[in-house]
Parts: structure tokens; sequence; C-alpha cells
């Protein structure tokens, strides 16, 4: 288990990484069922006839999938991970099968102006599958308390 970090504990550049989380079909099916019911991601003799050429999870099934693997990662802010911004690109479909991991870099450290208790963190988080080819990336802006005097 790795200790929750304060904003002092961060720097630019650094990494942290995460596990696996194993993709299925199942899994595509019931989560574009209750969220994003489009025939590419309910049904694979629909999906062939689409530019995904196959099913392929919703991208914001993509997304919960990463924050899961994000929170489960060695990315341990103190406090948790509370996001303020966020900015997402999905470069490939996610399809039944896939491995994901994610790998998190710290862009941006600062103490935030209003509040001296916290700070705020630039980090971007790629979502890879077994391959080590990207399907996500995000940069997000998170709020991170300082370290208690």
């Amino acid at each position: 288990m790795t200790a929750p970090r304060y904003l002092e504990d961060f720097a630019v550049g650094q990494k942290f990484g995460s596990g696996r989380l194993t993709v299925d079909a199942a899994c595509i099916r019931g989560f574009a069922a209750e969220f994003d019911p489009q025939p590419f991601h309910l049904d694979e003799a629909a999906a062939r006839a689409t530019r995904f050429n196959g099913l392929a999870a919703s991208g914001w099934h993509t997304a919960a999938m990463t924050m899961r693997l994000l929170v489960d990662s060695e990315f341990k802010p103190a406090g948790g991970i509370l996001g303020v911004h966020v900015e997402l690109d999905w470069s490939r479909p996610v399809r039944p099968g896939d491995e994901l991991r994610v790998e998190s870099e710290v862009l941006e450290v600062r103490p935030s102006q209003s509040r001296p208790d916290q700070g705020l963190m630039k980090v971007r988080t790629t979502t890879f599958n077994q391959n080590d080819e990207p399907v996500q990336a995000m940069v997000s802006t998170v709020v991170v308390p300082r370290r208690p005097a």
C-alpha cells in the first residue's frame, strides 16, 4: 500500500503505474445497455458494419475503467483524486479481451493562490492496452492538500 502524498511530495516528471484490468464483452454490453446504448457497443454484428468494425467499449466505459485503475494505482494524493478539470482523448477502441493499464505523469505542481492549505496538480494519465498502444489520454487538474504544519 502506497502512503498518501501531499502536494510537497510531488514533482514534475514523476510517473505512477497501475495494475491491469481485462475487459470482457459482457461488461462492454452491460455498461452500454445502461449508459451508452448504441449498436457498436451492444451488438457484434451491428458493430462490424460501423467504423469500429467490431464490438467496442464506450469511451465513457473506458474512462470509468481508467478511473478504477487510477484509484488502485501508485498515484495516491492525500484526500483522494479530486479532479476539477479534465481533457479526454480516445485514440483507439477498447475491445473484448483487451488488458488495460494506466500510467500517470505529473506535469505541473503549484500551491493555490487562494487556499493556502491546498494546491493544484496537472496530471496526464494514459490508458494502454496489452500491446502498449494508447487507447485514452486524459489531462486532469486535481486538488491536493498541502502537508499540515
